[in-house]
């Protein structure tokens, strides 16, 4: 099986999760599927949703919820 990243569209802060008191997204370990929403990027108060390009396995998150991204830099690791 072939490992792929999903980069940030943009530079901003990362999110895990739609607000403070819901869940997650997603989680490592689940499945995820073309078009599905996998974060949102904070830019000057603006909400952008990061969408999975690809289907596949979540095997890992490269940052952390609520860490600065810049934009192109790997934060989900998808196994397809």
């Amino acid at each position: 099986m072939a490992q792929t990243n999903i980069l940030s569209p943009l530079p901003g802060t990362y999110y895990r999760r739609p607000a403070p008191d819901q869940p997650a997204y997603k989680d490592v370990g689940d499945q995820v599927a073309v078009g599905e929403v996998v974060g949102l990027i904070e830019v000057m108060k603006s909400f952008i949703e990061v969408k999975s390009e690809l289907g596949g396995k979540i095997v890992a998150f490269l940052i952390e919820n609520e860490d600065p991204v810049m934009a192109g830099q790997p934060i989900v690791a998808i196994e397809s």
